[in-house]
């Protein structure tokens, strides 16, 4: 699948680490298939535990749409807790949000343990109306976070005029929120798996499996073997095209980084900002003092068509941006389209598919996919090592294909 297009911004930040392809027959207790987030945090959290563990990505760690990852982590999610108690019931959905938030806090206290050290920062997030019809559903959306113990503030159009050089009818502000360079993430969890005796495998592709009656037998492009009791499949939105599950939606969007500020005084906090409209618009900063805005998705996923429009929505984000900002002296420096993945229900999915025997598929699609993987590594860590995890009922999908 052709993942993204442009010039990214992450792996300008740091010169990745190259590990080696599989040149040998290998066996373990687990195999993880893709070296992006959601494989990151599974390598680290089985490394912890001690799991004889094996890692392998067909390019190199971090290369596929973990370099387009625009790194916001937020315990609110791209559906809101108010529509999510009214298709789920509030315990389920007031337990999901917990989740979220508790993913926040833990991926701070990992990243200080990290050999390669992520920019992780806290930050509030500006939650804005992006319209005056949606001011309703704003504050039902407020009372119900407030209601069940979440830091959040009503603001209305003066006090955010007060904090921001633009206003809105009326915003959400969330307290507890995060920004991360996801490159650096992954190669710090990789790197920290590394040292507690994963073996990790880059430009190795997995090309056919079968399921024997002493476990799984995989085989790479160049067909060195691995067996497995159980495998992790963290292939992104490519997974797709291995299991399609009927929950998951693939669409396309577009990014730009800009050139570095010499004051950003007048951004309350540095908070991220996002908005009530779907698709949403959504923008953040960078340590080195760069803005990064994003959206303007389209439903294609024809890499031609989506690539075609690059310029354009560089323009319109540009737009957006100095319309909320026009003191600020602004240029995009880095721009790029991708492939985004969300589910038509709201929730991340954990797949256990029919011809997939002991295997676990990741699809943390969504705009919290960073923090779904967070969540998913240790929901299947204990299910691996304990045959049980209390939220795996949350996420886990057995679609018989």
């Amino acid at each position: 699948m052709n993942l993204h297009t442009g010039k990214l911004f992450w792996p300008h930040t740091y010169a990745e680490k190259v590990y080696p392809p599989l040149e040998e027959d290998v066996s373990c207790d687990v195999l993880i298939i893709g070296g992006g987030a959601c494989g990151a945090h599974c390598a680290y959290f089985l490394g912890l535990a001690g799991i004889s563990t094996v890692l392998v990505e067909k390019r190199g760690i971090g290369g596929g749409s973990t370099s387009a990852n625009t790194g916001l982590l937020q315990f609110c999610n791209d559906k809101t807790l108010t529509s999510f108690i009214h298709t789920l019931g509030e315990e389920k959905a007031v337990r999901f949000y917990t989740l979220c938030k508790q993913a926040v806090d833990q991926l701070g206290e990992i990243t200080a343990t990290l050999p390669v050290y992520p920019d992780f920062v806290r930050r509030g997030s500006l939650y804005v109306a992006s319209r005056e019809a949606d001011v309703p559903a704003l504050h039902e959306e407020y009372m119900m976070l407030h209601k069940h113990g979440f830091a959040v503030e009503y603001m209305l159009d003066h006090h955010i005029r007060a904090k921001f050089p633009f206003t809105k009818s009326a915003a959400i502000y969330t307290h507890g929120d995060a920004e991360v360079n996801p490159f650096k993430l992954v190669h710090g969890l990789v790197g920290k798996a590394k040292e507690h005796g994963v073996r990790v495998y880059g430009n190795t592709e997995i090309v056919h499996h079968i399921q024997t009656e002493e476990g799984l037998v995989f085989w790479t492009k160049e067909k060195r073997q691995i067996r497995a009791k159980h495998a992790i499949f963290a292939p992104g939105y490519e997974g797709q095209d291995i299991v399609k599950d009927k929950n998951a939606v693939l669409t396309s969007s577009y990014a730009v980084v800009t050139n570095t500020i010499s004051n950003m005084d007048s951004w309350y906090e540095r908070c991220l900002i996002w908005e009530t409209a779907r698709p949403y618009l959504y923008m953040r900063t960078t340590v080195d003092n760069r803005i990064v805005i994003g959206g303007k998705d389209e439903v294609t996923i024809i890499p031609e068509k989506r690539d075609s429009m690059l310029i354009h929505k560089r323009y319109e984000l540009m737009s957006e941006l100095r319309m909320l900002f026009p003191a600020y002296e602004v240029e995009p420096e880095f721009y790029w389209s991708a492939t985004f993945g969300s589910t038509h229900d709201g929730l991340p999915i954990i797949g256990q598919y029919e011809g997939y025997e002991n295997c676990y598929f990741l699809y943390g699609y969504g705009g919290n996919g960073t923090i779904y993987s967070v969540l998913f590594a240790q929901i299947v860590r204990d299910l691996i090592t304990k045959g049980t995890h209390p939220h795996a009922d949350l996420f886990l999908s057995t679609m018989r294909r």
